[in-house]
This record gives C-alpha cells, structure tokens and sequence, in this order.
C-alpha cells in the first residue's frame, strides 16, 4: 500500500486529536488545581482570563462534565481512526498494535505531560485555557446537563442525593487544611499557626469557655466604706471592678479606676472642699452600668459587640440570668494571639511548666484549648473547658491528691485538691 493522501489525511488528524486531548487534560488539572484565592488577587489586577477562569469554575460539576466529555470524544475518535489506519496498513494484526501505540501517545502526550505541565503553573494555565473552555462549556452544555440528570437519577436508585450546591470542601476547612499542612511540613511556624487558627476558632467558641469563672471575679462592695473601695482598686492588678449589693450575684454596676480617681480629685479641689475627699463619697456615682452578655454568645460576635459598644468589659450569666463569669476584649485577642501582659499584670508562675523528668506541671484551671496550644497536644475539649475538668469528665469523680489516670495517651496525676477544686496536675505524655 502506498502512503497516499488519505494516509497522510488521517495521521495529521490523530496528532490534531492528540493535541486536543492534551489540551483538555491539562485544562481539567490547571482549573481544578487553580488556587481561586490566586485567581482573585490576578483578577482583581484587571486580569480578564483570569476572572473567566473564577467564573467557569464556580460550578465544578459543568466545567468537570464539559472538559471530560470533550476529551473522551477526541481520544476515541484519535483511536477510532489510528484502528483504522493500522488496519489498512498490516491487516488484521493492526488492531493490537493501534492499541499499543495510541495508549503510549495518549499516556505520554495527553496526559502526563499536560497535566505535569498544569500542576506546576496550575494560575498559569488556568487564566491561559479558560476562555477556550467557557467556549467548550457554553457548546457542550446541552448535553452534559442531560447527563447530569441522568447520572442523579441512577444514584438516587441506589439512594445516594446529590446536592449541586454543595460543595465538596467548605472554604474554611480549606484554609485550615493548608495551615495545618503547612506547619506540618514546616512552611508555617507554630506562632503563626496558633494565631490563624485561632482567629478562624472564633466563630466557632463561646464566651462560656474563656470567661473568667465568678469565683476568681475581684468585686467591690457598694456599701463599704469610701476608704475601702478605693483601697482595694489601688491593690487591685485590674483597671475595672464589677460592684455588687448586698450578694455577689447582684452586679449594679461597674467602676472604672480612671473615673474614680477624676471623680476623688474633683471632690478635692473644690473651693469647698472638707479635710478628706472621700467624706460623704459614694462609689455608685462614679460606676458604669453593666453589661451583660449571655454564656452562648459567640467570641467572634462579642468582639464585634465589643467594638460596636465602644467597651472591653462583659459580664457574662446563663439562661437564668445568674452571673457566671466576666470576658473582656482582651480575653478574646488572646485566643489568637497568645498571652498579653503588661506591666501591671500579676508575676504569677506559668501555669504550665515542665520539669526535668520529662513531666509537665499544670495549673488545674487551665483550658484545654491552651494546654494544647502550649504543648502542641490534642487532648479533647468537647466535655470540659479546662485540664481539671476533663480528669473529672474522664474519672467520673472528684479524684484525691495523689490519684493517677491514664487516658487519651497520657498520665494524669493529681498534685493538689483543695476543697473539690483539683488546683495542679502532672501530666505526661504516655509513649
């Protein structure tokens, strides 16, 4: 047989298959593989491709369907027609070798190289395919919409629904997924892991679990002698104060140590002013009216609360309205930028602190969320807020001083009770 026209026809229709197929392979991989938040920055840059890219790429399913169905109608076709050829060429014998050649043209050509190619300059190709494949989409869409409806009805004989809204990864996982893996791999420090995800836990937490209990809450007695109250703010290592009447439990009002102080010096320069400025003074003149907030609220929402109001401070009760802690806005920055202290801050022990033995003393009132922060653990914070509280979850009882419990991996020993507070533990990793 001579190589004819026809010959010479069907093999430059083979490479031009060829070269579709590579073209849609790589597509696939480039947008699929695309970082959308790339996209964006490029897009927002004036980049048209690159905005074509976002949009085609909002509904997977169709761009998925449309790139799919044209490359598997090339790649038959390129295969189609090599059968074809090799069959005029050797006979019978042609169908075994078409098989064997076309499979290493269009492993090699149309899929391995366009797709390497597509992962390594994944924004690249995207921006450089999408205006072809908008065109591959919008001509296709017909039928890889029929094929849409019947691919759903044949899983929903088997009782898989399909949701077309859904997505298969939420942005959020996303983004803690990569930070995650990033430090993993030791692209991202631990600092700054802690700080995004903990800027990303926020909506996910309530002021129940950071607020500082009522039992550790420094108030001041409304009825107590003027000297006393302004005694105890000078003592005091914190700039507000609720004040209660007659109970703990009844906060009318909160005192602010800046406000005292102006209110204290105005009583002492004026003209008709006694020998001491405190003489007749009420504390209730100076103190704020506080703010309550509920123990379900957010800590994404009560910042935002917090910068609304223009306030730092909260005090926090449940569904009764009984008091239950307080928060401020400093609370809540430090779930995401670790510990803030200043120079007025109390020189208190860490509440973590390791010893030579390899063990780590804690501080029973710490949460679970530092420790694991702190140590790099993932001790489980689902039944109880702090350490103490999930060696009580886990013994399902108040332990004694000197008790020892192994659970989650690690060793639990009781160093301090006091009364049926568990004050300090020694914990170590079990290997």
């Amino acid at each position: 047989m001579t190589l004819d026209a026809a010959f010479w026809g069907t093999s430059a229709a083979i490479i031009a298959l060829l070269v579709l197929s590579a073209f849609f392979s790589g597509s696939e991989t480039a947008l699929t593989a695309a970082s959308r938040g790339k996209l964006n920055s490029q897009a927002d840059k004036g980049s048209k491709a690159a905005r074509t890219a976002l949009n085609i790429t909002e509904d997977s399913e169709r761009l998925i369907g449309s790139v799919l169905l044209g490359n598997n109608l090339v790649n038959i076709l390129a295969t189609s027609l090599a059968t074809a050829l090799f069959t005029r060429l050797l006979g019978e014998g042609g169908v075994a070798l078409a098989t064997l050649v076309m499979t290493l043209l269009v492993l090699i050509f149309a899929e391995v190289l366009p797709k390497t190619y597509a992962i390594t300059n994944a924004e690249r190709a995207a921006s450089f395919v999408a205006p072809a494949i908008r065109v591959v989409i919008l001509v296709l869409n017909p039928i890889v919409s029929t094929v849409r409806v019947l691919v759903r009805l044949i899983l929903r004989v088997f009782g898989v629904r399909t949701d077309p809204e859904s997505q298969i990864l939420a942005v959020r996982e996303e983004i803690v997924g990569a930070i995650t893996l990033g430090h993993t791999e030791g692209a991202v420090e631990k600092e700054d892991r802690d700080r995004l995800l903990g800027a990303l836990d926020l909506a996910d937490r309530t002021v129940e679990e950071i607020m500082l209990h009522r039992s550790g809450i420094e108030m001041l007695n409304a009825d107590a002698p003027p000297q006393e109250v302004v005694e105890q703010c000078l003592n005091s290592a914190h700039t507000r104060l609720p004040v209660y009447r007659d109970e703990p439990e009844n906060i009318v009002g909160v005192v602010h140590a800046k406000d005292l102080l102006r209110a204290i010096y105005a009583r002492a320069t004026q003209p008709e002013a006694s020998n001491s400025p405190l003489e007749n003074f009420n504390v209730m003149d100076v103190a704020m009216k506080p703010y309550f907030v509920p123990e379900t609220t957010t800590l994404d929402d009560q910042m935002r609360q917090f910068l609304a109001q223009h306030t730092h401070f909260a005090l926090v009760v449940d569904e009764y309205g009984s008091l239950e802690g307080l928060i401020t806005l400093e609370d809540i920055l430090e779930e995401i930028v670790g510990e803030i202290t200043d120079e007025f801050d109390m020189d208190e022990d860490s509440p973590l602190r390791p010893t030579d033995e390899g063990d780590y003393l804690i501080d029973g009132s710490m949460t679970i969320r530092d420790l694991n922060r702190a140590a790099d653990w993932s001790l489980p914070d689902e039944e109880a807020n702090t350490i103490a509280g999930l060696v009580i979850h886990e013994a399902q009882m108040i332990p004694n001083q000197g008790q020892v419990f192994n659970f989650h991996g690690f060793r639990f020993e009781v160093q301090e009770r006091k009364d049926n507070r568990i004050t300090r533990l020694k914990i170590r990793p079990l290997l």
